[in-house]
């Protein structure tokens, strides 16, 4: 995986609340640098809330891999962004490799072996705590518009049961949140929040782990 989409998503949850503030003037200038596909820009376009267009554009972006990630962290770094937004200033000295290097800590101490078979039978008080009903919503509250990609690529829900659960909730959050009742349903007592924590936060559709850390503490 690229420096630069491991480093945006490093920063995700923080920019969420940064850039919300004026999420329309992000995009723009985003689409000014033909940093979305014409698809991808209507699409982030048409969200009305503040904080899920902003989710929607960081994770347009970081699925059209290094280049435009590169591209949208060069824009931060901007002075018109700057001045926007001056909780951005972080951006300017921030170095990748240190970053990375931070995650790469984090991360083994959070889990020792990366193996879900190792994870899942997990006897450690919190790694074995079956995932509840709050969590759910809290990481619902995380996920973007990418939600059905995350359903089937990292929860191995079908894509009938995705339409499904679209037509039955009309508020994005309880569609997030139907989907993840529905896998801790399915996965009964492997529905730990360990499991959930390393379903989400590897491969291309990872959510950033910092903004799911919380699975680890006690419902």
């Amino acid at each position: 995986m690229a420096a630069e989409v491991q480093l945006l998503r490093a920063h995700k949850a923080k920019l969420i609340d940064i850039l919300s503030a004026d999420a329309d003037f992000v995009l723009q200038h985003a689409d000014s640098r033909c940093l979305l596909s014409s698809h991808g820009y209507q699409q982030v376009k048409s969200c009305r809330v503040p904080s899920e267009k902003v989710t929607d554009l960081l994770d347009h972006i970081i699925q059209r891999g290094a280049e435009a990630t590169r591209g949208f962290l060069e824009l931060l770094k901007e002075e018109s962004l700057q001045e926007t937004f001056p909780q951005l200033c972080f951006m300017k000295d921030l170095q990748v490799n240190s970053v990375l290097s931070e995650r790469k800590n984090s991360s083994t101490k959070r889990i020792a072996t990366p193996g879900l078979q190792d994870i899942v039978p997990a006897k450690s008080s919190k790694s074995s705590v079956l995932v509840g009903e709050k969590q759910l919503m809290s990481v619902a509250r995380t996920i973007g518009r990418s939600w059905k990609e995350i359903g089937r690529l990292a929860l191995d829900i079908s894509s009938v049961k995705l339409e499904q659960i679209e037509e039955d909730h009309s508020i994005h959050v309880e569609r997030v949140f139907a989907m993840l009742r529905y896998w801790r349903t399915r996965q009964r007592d492997k529905a730990t929040a360990a499991q959930l924590h390393y379903l989400l936060s590897r491969d291309d559709w990872a959510l950033p782990p910092e903004s799911i850390d919380f699975l680890f503490d006690s419902d």
